[in-house]
């Protein structure tokens, strides 16, 4: 049952402690679908002007950054979120990245090299769709990665966002929770919804049977790298309503902390407008 909607700071509802919530709940805010809709479009024109001013922050030399981490068992919804989360700003101030396996080349790199350079520039929010964290997950479920190799990964990340954290840059981690359940109804719909069939993966079947194990690596990971400068949130995403409406509210109230600014102009605001007054329509 959903809480009361109170005005609760979402992120201190959501923020992984202890036991997720349940993936068809609803722990703070809107417990309907219309309600949230609703809310959705206001949290849009709120978003989309932080971020403006974000963006503004970095042309005038700020060096802040947001970088949204989305992670989740396959079809919780991390590019629906990114189309409809991140579709309600500026597509100029946001830098998208999709994590998949690593190409041969990657491979030939630290597991971190193709994450520093998708990383967001000053006024950007960067949204990772999987991220760093695969490289902990794929291969601790395939059995590839010893105890040890699985401890210095989360020292090395743990490292590498306090670093991001360090230069200006706040890293928003979200893990979109989805039942089996309402896993088996997407992957249906995709096989008997021709338009959807492009997203079917026949690997998808392969990952979901080792469910408890991915389950006990998120756990691991979320035990090893929440920390103060860079914690973990759980979305309930049963219900697309909700985990849109719930990201875009995470997203509002970091962006709310930081206070983004515009940055002062370097010239005679009333000079430029005295020299607008004599300007005519070109011939």
């Amino acid at each position: 049952m959903a809480k009361k909607d109170d005005g609760s700071r979402v992120r201190d509802a959501l923020r992984i402690g202890g036991k997720l919530p349940d993936p068809g709940s609803a722990p703070v805010g809107p417990g309907k679908k219309p309600k949230a809709l609703a809310k959705l479009d206001s949290a849009g024109e709120r978003l989309s002007a932080l971020q403006e001013s974000l963006y503004a922050e970095g042309v005038g030399g700020g060096s802040r950054s947001v970088l949204l981490v989305l992670q989740g068992m396959d079809t919780s919804g991390k590019g629906g979120t990114v189309s409809h989360v991140l579709g309600l700003v500026d597509p100029m101030g946001v830098r998208y990245a999709a994590f998949k396996k690593p190409t041969a080349a990657e491979q030939r790199h630290h597991y971190l090299w193709r994450i520093r350079k998708q990383l967001p520039a000053p006024g950007q929010i960067g949204v990772f769709d999987r991220s760093h964290y695969e490289d902990i997950l794929v291969p601790r479920v395939s059995g590839l990665l010893t105890d040890a190799e699985r401890r210095r990964r989360y020292a090395e990340i743990t490292a590498f966002e306090q670093e991001l954290a360090d230069a200006g840059t706040t890293v928003l981690k979200v893990f979109l929770h989805i039942s089996p359940e309402e896993q088996l109804k997407r992957l249906k719909a995709r096989l008997v919804t021709p338009e959807k069939r492009w997203k079917y993966n026949p690997g998808d079947l392969e990952a979901r049977s080792h469910w408890p194990a991915y389950e006990k690596a998120y756990t691991d990971i979320f035990e090893h790298t929440s920390t103060a400068y860079a914690p973990w949130y759980a979305v309930p995403a049963d219900h697309k309503w909700y985990r849109n409406w719930a990201v875009a509210e995470l997203l509002i109230e970091t962006l709310a902390d930081l206070r983004p600014r515009f940055p002062e102009p370097d010239y005679d605001v009333d000079a430029e407008l005295a020299k607008l007054k004599g300007v005519g329509v070109p011939a």
